[in-house]
């Protein structure tokens, strides 16, 4: 599979954090750069119908970031 195909099966965190449970995303939480955890990519998997990325894009980080920030 070439970079462009495996890009575009990526699937969308928009789609698949809002749906991830409070265990998945503290792993996730714990260390953005790090690998994802097999147990999130395996719940990423469930929810997206997508193989789930092995790291998290910069983007992907920054979407996270966003996410936890509290809201005024």
């Amino acid at each position: 599979m070439g970079a462009e195909e495996s890009q575009a099966a990526r699937p969308s965190i928009e789609d698949w954090w809002p749906k991830l449970s409070i265990h998945a995303k503290h792993l996730l939480l714990a260390d953005l750069e790090a690998p994802v955890h097999e147990d999130v990519a395996a719940e990423i998997e469930r929810i997206s119908g997508a193989h789930a990325p092995d790291l998290l894009s910069h983007e992907e980080r920054r979407f996270v970031l966003t996410q936890i920030e509290p809201v005024d």
